[in-house]
């Protein structure tokens, strides 16, 4: 799987290149939906900034495989927005000067 961002079984996946990109060597994250630009934004918890600008839930970066991919367990926010389950790949983008992942669901 060459998708870098993708939903399966209410677990958002990231690509271990994007995992290294973003996370390094940090194993939780920050993630907050925005209702008004229908977007997961997803942080590593080192971003102080998100905290005071959202009310982020913490998530662990689960390891998928030796590669290095990585998944965020979102059903909650699934649920509790009403979002579309289906399993897909998603359109994202990352805000490197942030280590911003802004995925849109």
């Amino acid at each position: 799987m060459n998708e870098k961002v993708t939903l399966i079984s209410s677990h958002i996946f990231l690509d271990s290149e994007l995992v290294k990109t973003v996370f390094n060597n940090i194993h939780y994250a920050y993630v907050t939906y925005v209702k008004a630009q229908e977007r997961l934004l997803i942080t590593p918890v080192s971003s102080q900034w998100f905290v005071k600008m959202y009310e982020p839930t913490q998530f662990l970066l689960k390891s998928r495989n030796l590669k290095g991919d990585r998944t965020i367990a979102i059903r909650e926010i699934l649920i509790d927005n009403d979002l579309d389950m289906t399993d897909r790949v998603l359109d994202f983008e990352v805000i490197e000067k942030t280590n911003l992942i802004k995925v849109n669901i």
